[in-house]
């Protein structure tokens, strides 16, 4: 079996990304003091990235029941404007 993380011309590409300059600066450093390759650090940080949030559930909005009856007699029919400004009434201009 072949380690995926192996170097080989197949399954790597060589892609740009933009890093902000501090960012960078501070990758480049942490990259020469712990002995790793940039490449390696940031490899690193997308798998830890990536595992965090595939193990995250999906979100999933509940059911809410409504029993109301509709719009308010005053709105039905009404253009949205009026649902606008009923709803900012009283909260400046």
């Amino acid at each position: 079996m072949t380690d995926p993380h192996a170097s080989d011309t197949v399954t790597h590409m060589k892609t740009t990304i933009e890093i902000a300059p501090a960012l960078l600066a501070q990758s480049k450093r942490f990259a020469r003091d712990e002995a790793v390759t940039l490449r390696a650090l940031v490899e690193e940080g997308l798998r830890k990235v990536i595992a965090e949030r595939e193990k995250r559930p999906n979100f999933r909005l509940r059911k809410v029941p409504f029993s109301g009856g509709g719009f308010n007699k005053g709105f039905e029919g009404g253009h949205w404007s009026q649902l606008r400004d009923a709803a900012y009434e009283g909260r400046g201009s």
